[in-house]
């Protein structure tokens, strides 16, 4: 048995780069831009979806995706330096999908007689102002993309992760983690987006599957191929070659007229920019504190957006999301009690997988702690900016890190240069934007499912010969997937959620919370571990390995890899040290 025999290991051994070793400089800015590329799906996505609901043109979807971009550059070197110093990109999320749109279709807001009269997209407004900031919309509303209430938001994250308090409260949250438990939750941080893999490539397979084939063959039948100064080019830089060859496969098909006569769909997924974004972007364009126009204050908005703050570090599947507001846009106006919850499950999660993609210990509550306060911090600057959305950490990114064997905290900075850079220079950014989605797509079934078996590493430091972990590990992962489908099913087929009763507050927060895979792998995978034979299954559950991270002085590793710049942990920066 011992030539089959493979010890658990605390880190990966086969990545080339840690969280603290760099590349060359000038892989260091080809890999950067990689992860610039990446991110950009989701950056695109959101304003495209959102801006035509508000009635906006183009040119102000244009202007939007530009100021999301730059803050999220700033976001993204805020936590890296600051932060969980984790090499996290920090994008938009989806969870403010909901609340949005919901307050974008707002009965009091739709009964303004005065088209001049501007509302504040995340939160009413009642000033007249001028409409050449506004967007309009479809019955003459002129709506403000102005995040006033976000700054509600800031102090009620600050108050649950304040840098005193929080790393005590989250190190009693973690008591309850264990390589058992959190391995479903990260396994559904990537399996949980399934809707944005194949089924967006099947919208466009003449470029979609040429996509996935590609990145397949770089990455796996290429990867020994040394060229450039000996390094395995077509395995470190497979996202860059692959989209710039199918890129331009799709351009050379929109240029020849083969999808001329397709329906409006086809053109939509399969045509290069046919959301017009380089003629719409200016050349230069600097986005600034309140573009917008001053900020506004509503009560019920804030907790709207709170939701959405705090649902955003689970980020329910994009799919589940819109059609939720679709179906039921009034329930969720209470949903912050659920959301807390979610919000800590996604940032563990998301932060524990960077980590050992950066070959780095797993955060110690103090770490995670400082993370989750500068992400309340990076949801002031959407506000404060008016990106139409606030932070999350993106997923896909995570993936790059393992697809690149490449963990680097340095990357990953000059990444956030690259945002801030094309955000700037519109028409350039806006060539990059111009990538239809379905390359994006092939190329999220390979970074999800990277990040999927990435949670199911964990299990290594677990005993799998046991009856009891196979149950829970089983049962967590079939329940996160199983549940949420059928609670999708059911939005779909009867235009409202499984829970159906005269309070839409109460309706909404069970709907959500059981439409998240990783919300209900959490449940299921630390309430199981928590309570079925505990004493006698310590050694078995990982505990062993798992407790040494709880705190930052458990592991000498720590320092290293989480210490501020600038002596800033001697300066009393970060709080309490547990």
């Amino acid at each position: 048995m011992a030539e089959i025999s493979h010890p658990p290991q605390e880190q990966l051994t086969d990545l080339a780069f840690c969280i603290d070793s760099n590349p060359p400089w000038d892989h260091v800015i080809i890999l950067a831009f990689q992860h610039y590329i990446v991110m950009l799906g989701t950056s695109v996505m959101l304003p495209s979806l959102l801006v035509p609901l508000m009635g906006g043109n183009d040119r102000d979807k244009a202007n939007i995706i530009q100021t999301l971009l730059f803050v999220a550059g700033i976001k993204t070197l805020l936590q890296t330096l600051f932060g969980t110093r984790l090499p996290t990109v920090l994008g938009g999320s989806y969870a403010f999908v909901i609340p949005i749109v919901t307050i974008i279709r707002d009965s009091t807001l739709q009964r303004i007689p005065d088209p001049n009269i501007v509302t504040v997209l995340a939160y009413n407004s009642s000033s007249p102002r001028s409409n050449d900031n506004c967007l309009k919309l479809a019955d003459n509303t002129w709506v403000q993309p102005d995040m006033g209430n976000i700054f509600t938001v800031l102090p009620f994250l600050l108050s649950n992760y304040s840098w005193n308090d929080a790393p005590r409260s989250v190190h009693q949250l973690m008591i309850y983690f264990s390589p058992l438990s959190m391995s479903p939750v990260i396994c559904l941080l990537g399996l949980g987006l399934l809707d944005h893999g194949f089924p967006v490539v099947g919208n466009c397979v003449e470029i979609g599957i040429p996509m996935l084939i590609t990145v397949i063959v770089l990455c796996l039948r290429l990867k020994n191929i040394k060229t450039w100064k000996d390094e395995p080019v077509f395995e470190r830089f497979s996202v860059l070659l692959s989209i710039s060859i199918i890129w331009a496969y799709a351009q050379m098909l929109t240029a020849a007229g083969a999808y001329r006569h397709a329906s409006e769909k086809t053109q939509a997924h399969c045509c290069t920019d046919k959301a017009r974004l380089i003629s719409s972007a200016p050349w230069i364009k600097f986005p600034y504190p309140l573009q917008w126009g001053a900020p506004t204050f509503n009560a019920g908005h804030t907790f709207a957006i709170m939701a959405g703050v705090l649902v955003s570090l689970m980020e329910v599947s994009f799919k589940s999301t819109f059609e939720f507001l679709i179906l039921d846009p009034g329930c969720l106006l209470k949903a912050e009690d659920q959301s807390q919850l979610i919000n800590f499950m996604q940032s563990t999660g998301s932060y524990i997988a960077a980590s050992r993609f950066a070959m780095a210990t797993p955060p110690p509550a103090h770490v995670l702690s400082r993370g989750i306060g500068w992400q309340g911090i990076g949801v002031l600057l959407d506000g404060l900016f008016g990106s139409f959305t606030g932070s999350t950490v993106s997923v896909e990114n995570i993936g790059l890190l393992g697809l690149s064997r490449v963990g680097s905290r340095r990357v990953v900075q000059v990444s956030a240069g690259f945002m801030i850079l094309f955000s700037v220079l519109g028409k350039f950014g806006a060539v990059f934007a111009s990538i239809p989605f379905p390359i994006f797509a092939a190329l999220y079934c390979v970074l999800f499912g990277l990040l999927a078996s990435l949670g199911l590493s964990f299990l290594q430091f677990t005993n799998m010969n046991s009856m009891r972990n196979m149950f829970i590990s089983g049962l967590s992962l079939f329940l996160g997937l199983s549940i949420p489908q059928y609670f999708n099913q059911t939005w779909l087929s009867t235009r409202h959620g499984p829970v159906h009763t005269k309070a839409s507050w109460f309706n909404c927060i069970l709907n959500t919370l059981f439409s998240s895979p990783p919300i209900i792998a959490s449940i299921v995978g630390i309430f199981l571990d928590n309570t079925i034979d505990v004493d006698m299954s310590e050694k078995d559950r990982g505990m062993p390995w798992w407790a040494k991270f709880r705190s930052f002085r458990g592991d000498t590793r720590n320092e290293e890899f989480y210490t501020l710049p600038c002596n800033l942990n001697r300066n009393g920066w970060i709080g309490d040290v547990i």
